[in-house]
């Protein structure tokens, strides 16, 4: 016996030369819009099959109804069966009686195949009225969420947060350690960190400081012959070479043409910027080294 899983057979009679058609019909209750209707008829004739000349076309059938694309399936049994969709596009306010709309399907070989109309019922999604007894509520209130666990995000921030503390701490020792250290051993950091210590850069001793760290600079005494000598050794000086010139002038002016060192002392000088040429060395110095 051929399978017709939730179908009703319907032989069905019309006019002229159209023959019954076997139809597997959709389920006629319980529909709301959305749901999509299937009727399937099955392609065959006393045993012999049947192609139709067109299929259905899709088309708004009325109110609730609209066909959609209908297409040929064969089962696990070997036969053809025309699906016709059809799906309901509109809501009533109450439970209501509709009909799938009867169908004559022509056939290339054999007689035409009528297919009845099929009643089904259709209600809204939901009632138009609500009861507003305990529970049954037009609106319910909010869902109230459950907080999710935090304890391993926050334990894990925490590790982080001491790690990139660590990291910080240590990178900042390591700073302090290097400049101080520069500080120590290279000779215009040293001079710049004496120059602060003295206040006064206009004194004989503050001159003196920037002439040890550019003698300890060259590993040798520089005066102002010899500075080219330095400028082709320690190439990261040359941009400073004008402000050097100058340095080795007003040295020379200052210490060696005064008349007698009392004389020297009681000399008016000009402000000299000092102070700035050492920082300029200092920070070329460090470029250099870095």
């Amino acid at each position: 016996m051929k399978r017709l899983h939730a179908a009703l057979l319907v032989l069905a009679t019309t006019a002229g030369a159209a023959c019954a058609a076997t139809v597997q019909q959709p389920r006629a209750f319980g529909h709301v819009i959305g749901d999509v209707l299937t009727q399937r008829v099955l392609l065959e004739e006393a045993g012999q099959s049947l192609q139709p000349g067109a299929l259905p076309s899709t088309a708004r059938i009325d109110l609730w109804l609209e066909r959609r694309q209908s297409r040929i399936e064969t089962d696990a049994e070997g036969q053809r069966w025309l699906a016709i969709n059809y799906q309901v596009i509109n809501a009533p306010r109450a439970l209501t009686a509709i009909s799938l709309p009867a169908l004559s399907i022509a056939t290339t070989s054999g007689p035409p195949l009528a297919l009845p109309a099929w009643p089904i019922s259709i209600g809204p999604l939901t009632p138009l009225d609500v009861l507003a007894e305990g529970d049954l509520q037009a609106l319910r209130p909010d869902r109230p969420v459950a907080a999710l666990p935090t304890h391993a995000v926050q334990q894990q921030l925490k590790l982080s947060l001491l790690a990139l503390l660590a990291v910080f701490a240590a990178w900042l020792g390591w700073w302090a350690w290097r400049n101080q250290r520069e500080a120590q051993q290279l000779p215009f950091a040293n001079a710049w960190r004496e120059l602060k210590r003295l206040g006064d850069s206009s004194s004989p001793e503050a001159w003196r400081v920037v002439h040890r760290a550019l003698n300890k600079s060259a590993g040798r005494v520089v005066h102002g012959a010899s500075l080219p000598q330095l400028l082709a050794e320690a190439p990261y000086l040359r941009p400073l070479q004008p402000r050097l010139e100058d340095f080795y002038r007003e040295s020379t002016r200052r210490f060696f043409f005064a008349e007698s060192a009392a004389a020297a002392s009681a000399q008016p000088h000009a402000a000299y910027p000092l102070k700035p040429l050492c920082r300029a060395l200092c920070n070329a110095e460090k470029r250099h080294k870095h």
